[in-house]
């Protein structure tokens, strides 16, 4: 089998960042870009609970669907399974620069969030007690203050 396209990015020399992961392109002109939000060196820092990677998810997912700008143009918001990250899918044949101002907003609210984590009930989630508010503010704001707010090109482009 052929390696699929995160498979071939060099993770020993990842930073922490917003990729481009891929860009699919659909019928006519449409495109679907997806997004790699690394909030962890690969390999070399410890990953994001899991707790506090879906609270992360939970409030992304919401902060982004009903975003006034963003919200038709969001498919979707996921962790990765290595737990390093998210993927987030947008329409539209995008850059990591396009969307950086969106991510840094998304993590400013989840680092201000106060309250009930949107859908953390047996009703509306699978595994609703497997959240973690304060370390998912705690990871928001690691990545906000040493990732985002001071964004390069390194951050910005997958290591060659």
């Amino acid at each position: 089998m052929e390696k699929i396209a995160s498979f071939t990015i060099d993770h020993t020399r990842l930073l922490r960042g917003i990729y481009v992961s891929r860009k699919d392109f659909l019928q006519g002109s449409e495109v679907i870009t997806t997004f790699d939000i690394r909030m962890k060196e690969p390999n070399r820092e410890p990953a994001v609970s899991q707790g506090a990677l879906h609270t992360i998810e939970h409030l992304a997912a919401t902060f982004l669907r009903n975003h006034p700008e963003w919200k038709d143009r969001i498919i979707y918001w996921g962790p990765m399974g290595c737990c390093t990250g998210n993927y987030l899918l947008v329409k539209g044949d995008l850059t990591s620069a396009d969307i950086a101002p969106l991510i840094k907003e998304t993590f400013e609210f989840i680092v201000g969030f106060d309250g009930e984590i949107p859908g953390a009930n047996a009703h509306d989630c699978g595994n609703y007690t497997l959240n973690n508010l304060p370390m998912a503010k705690w990871e928001a704001r690691k990545y906000l203050v040493e990732v985002l707010n001071v964004l390069t090109p390194a951050n910005l482009n997958y290591p060659e």
